[in-house]
């Protein structure tokens, strides 16, 4: 029986790996305007533009499609599309403001590419970004089905990038919830019901709920209440917790320790998966967003500043602090990371 996302296909020290292996041939560096500001690996990219920074990312929805596929059910795909993109973008503290979808189709289908359509300008409208064009590419020998990703470009004034480095002991830690899975973790997932001879029609646990609507439920967008955050109040570092779990909150300083003291209760779709698939916390903890979909490092003095400006979107609240030590920690459980 498989019991971890490496065993189901997807090993996350392998594609760090991958990328290593990538980012590594990656050497030439743009001059004057234009050039960047980041270093890849971020959340997003940055590139110096005057007084401003133009922020650059790009993902896409992974096998979550597959549910779709399974439940005839598109419409929704397209939100967790811009989703993966703009979550990503103010992790810096930009602001999105234009989209780009990328579609790779096995063959025409044209009421799967209208409720594609209807997904992306829902998720378009809640993030308050322009979908500006993108590209359907017809590749019968390489993709079966579909696959959906997506380009989003945003700005910040430079002196407002949210780069990390004010992280410090002593900050708090104040998590956001997810709606559940999101979109990363569903290789897993998918398995474990698969073994447990589980379609997305059958319920989930003792409840009425389908698997399939379950997991297709859309990915939160946090742009609104972020930004309105960032503008009333000192934010030193976020993260969106997607495929890696809480180890994200690595990727924003490496010599401290974000201890998860009090985190977010998950739903109940991660417990029924733990307990339907046998899976270890550790496991579950660095593979699915475990309730939280977003964080917030920012001083105690600034959390309630924070908290009040991300109401009534979102009901957030001090998961952690920032404390001596390394990586990332969930102490209740005896979870402990040190690398991304």
């Amino acid at each position: 029986m498989v019991r971890t996302y490496a065993e189901a296909g997807v090993d996350q020290d392998e594609k760090g790996a991958h990328i290593r292996a990538l980012v590594s041939q990656l050497a030439f560096r743009r001059r004057g305007t234009g050039r960047p500001i980041t270093k890849i690996g971020h959340f997003t990219g940055l590139v110096d533009f005057g007084s401003y920074a133009i922020s650059l990312c790009t993902d896409g929805v992974g096998t979550k499609l597959l549910v779709a596929g399974e439940m005839r059910k598109w419409d929704t795909v397209g939100i967790d599309c811009v989703a993966m993109n703009v979550n990503d973008m103010i992790c810096v503290g930009a602001e999105p403001v234009a989209f780009v979808d990328y579609v790779a189709i096995e063959h025409y289908d044209q009421e799967i590419a209208r409720q594609i359509g209807v997904g992306l300008d829902r998720g378009a409208r809640m993030a308050n970004v322009s979908i500006i064009g993108g590209e359907i590419a017809v590749l019968p020998e390489i993709v079966r089905h579909f696959d959906l990703a997506g380009t989003c470009v945003g700005f910040v004034k430079k002196k407002a990038i949210v780069d990390s480095r004010a992280v410090r002991r002593g900050d708090v830690i104040i998590g956001l919830p997810s709606t559940g899975i999101h979109s990363n973790g569903l290789t897993l997932a998918r398995r474990i019901l698969r073994e447990a001879n589980l379609t997305v029609f059958d319920a989930v646990g003792g409840t009425p709920d389908a698997w399939g609507p379950t997991l297709l439920e859309p990915t939160a967008i946090y742009v609104k209440p972020v930004l309105r955050a960032l503008r009333e109040a000192t934010i030193h570092g976020m993260a969106h917790i997607t495929g890696g779990g809480l180890r994200n909150l690595v990727r924003l300083k490496g010599d401290v320790e974000f201890a998860m003291t009090e985190p977010l209760e998950p739903q109940a779709v991660f417990q029924d998966l733990q307990i339907l698939g046998g899976i270890e916390d550790r496991e579950m903890y660095q593979t699915f967003n475990m309730g939280m979909g977003f964080a917030i490092v920012c001083p105690e003095g600034d959390a309630k500043a924070v908290l009040r400006a991300l109401r009534p979107d979102v009901k957030a609240r001090i998961v952690g602090a920032v404390r001596k030590g390394r990586g990332v920690s969930v102490p209740d459980r005896g979870l402990t990371w040190e690398s991304y």
